[in-house]
C-alpha cells in the first residue's frame, strides 16, 4: 500500500492500488496538455486509480542544442497551474537546478529529479527544502542499492516524502535494459518504487542526436514490473506521439493507455491477494 502522506498532501484516494503518473513528456501547448489530462483523469476515475499528471515545463537534458526545450518557462508553468486547477489533479514536473526547484514548487505537488542529475547533492537538497514530494529517477549509471544514499540527502532536509523510480540501465551505447531486481532492491529503502515504462524503452541519442525508442515493449515491461511489486507506473503519453516535440519515439499513444491499465490492475490484484 502507498504511504499515508500521499493522501494527506496530494489528496489521492484508493492508495491500495498502484499510483499512475502520466502525461506528455513536455508542455508543448495548452491544447495537447488539456486533451491528454482529460482522458487520463477519466481513466483514473473509471478504474479508481490515484493519479498525478506529469509534464515538464523545461527539458534541460538534451543531447543536441537544436532539440526542443520549452515553450517558455512562465507560459509552461502557467499551463501546469491551470491543469492542476481545472482538472483538480496533483501535478509533477522535472527540475534541473536549485532555481527550478523554487519556481516549480509554486505550482507543482511533486518535483522530479531527472536520472542524469540524481547524484547532484545541492539539487536534491534544494528540492527537499521545498517540502514537496520528491521523485528521484535512478540514473542509467547507478546501482539500485545506491539510490538510498540519494534519498538520505533529501531526508537530511527533514523531508521524507520520496519516491524512487526505475528507468532502465545503460546497456552499451544507445540502448537500455531493465533489471527487475532493481525494483525489489529499491523497495528495501522503505520508499515507494515507481516503474518508468517509457524511458525504459528509450534508445538514447540513437537518431542523430535525438533519442528514439521501442514503445512496443512498454506493455511487456510494465506487466513484468507489476508482477515484481512496483508501487506505481510512470507512463508518458501523447495523442500523437510521432508529432510530439520531445520523446516522440518512446511515448505510449494515448488511446492505448486503457488496455495497459486494465492489464496492470489484473496483475496488481493477483499480487495483493496471494
Amino acid at each position: 500500500m502507498l504511504p499515508v502522506y500521499l493522501k494527506k498532501d496530494l489528496k489521492l484516494d484508493n492508495l491500495d492500488k498502484f499510483l499512475l503518473i502520466s502525461g506528455p513528456c513536455v508542455i508543448e501547448s495548452k491544447s495537447v496538455v488539456f486533451r491528454t489530462c482529460e482522458v487520463l483523469k477519466k481513466l483514473s476515475l473509471k478504474y479508481k486509480l490515484p493519479f498525478i499528471f506529469k509534464s515538464s515545463f523545461i527539458k534541460a537534458n538534451r543531447t543536441s542544442s537544436e532539440s526542443f526545450r520549452s515553450i517558455g518557462v512562465d507560459e509552461a508553468l502557467n499551463i501546469l497551474a491551470l491543469v492542476r486547477k481545472e482538472f483538480d489533479v496533483p501535478v509533477l514536473t522535472d527540475i534541473h537546478s536549485e532555481l527550478d526547484a523554487v519556481l516549480a514548487a509554486e505550482v507543482a505537488d511533486v518535483l522530479q529529479i531527472p536520472a542524469f542529475l540524481c547524484r547532484q547533492t545541492e539539487l536534491l537538497e534544494a528540492a527537499g527544502e521545498t517540502g514537496k514530494v520528491i521523485n528521484i529517477k535512478k540514473g542509467q549509471f547507478m546501482a539500485p542499492d545506491d539510490m538510498k544514499y540519494q534519498a538520505k540527502k533529501i531526508e537530511a532536509t527533514g523531508n521524507k516524502k520520496i519516491f524512487l523510480t526505475e528507468r532502465g540501465t545503460t546497456f552499451g551505447y544507445n540502448n537500455l535494459v531493465v533489471d527487475m531486481r532493481s525494483l525489489v532492491i529499491m523497495k528495501n529503502s522503505g520508499y515507494p518504487v515507481i516503474f518508468d515504462a517509457t524511458h525504459s524503452v528509450q534508445m538514447p541519442s540513437k537518431d542523430k542526436g535525438v533519442s528514439s525508442g521501442n514503445p512496443e515493449f512498454i506493455a511487456s515491461l510494465s506487466r513484468a514490473a507489476a508482477a515484481a511489486g512496483a508501487d506505481g507506473f510512470f507512463i508518458e503519453t501523447h495523442p500523437e506521439p510521432r508529432k510530439a516535440l520531445s520523446d516522440a519515439g518512446s511515448m505510449l499513444k494515448l488511446d492505448k493507455m486503457e488496455d495497459l491499465l486494465k492489464d496492470l490492475l489484473s496483475i496488481h490484484k493477483i499480487k495483493f491477494n496471494t
